[in-house]
């Protein structure tokens, strides 16, 4: 009985614990969220959008290049108008993140 009971203490603290300081929101179970890197003034037009992508597996492997210039590079954006920045993760399990620049 103590056993477990060091491990339901173990766990929960474990739990408290993570994720204390994220850049995002962060569920413990599933987390997908959509946020500003730059905000746009009102009545910003463009006409072309470019993403880029970088994924991560059980959080030991990430591979992918999810930075502002490969996604403008993508596009053929010259001029960048804002960023947004996309990101899921499944049970800590799977990781999508995702950025889109907007521009011309």
């Amino acid at each position: 009985m103590r056993k477990i009971s060091f491990v339901v203490l173990v766990l929960f603290v474990a739990v408290m614990l993570n994720g204390c300081a994220t850049p995002y929101p962060m569920g413990m179970i599933y987390t997908e969220i959509k946020a500003p890197v730059s905000a746009a003034d009102g009545g910003v037009t463009y006409s072309k959008i470019g993403t880029s992508r970088a994924t991560s597996i059980l959080g030991l492997v990430a591979t992918g290049d999810c930075s502002i210039k490969a996604a403008a590079s993508e596009g053929g954006i010259k001029t960048i108008k804002y960023v947004d920045y996309d990101a899921k993760n499944i049970l800590g399990i799977y990781g999508e993140y995702i950025t889109t620049v907007y521009g011309d």
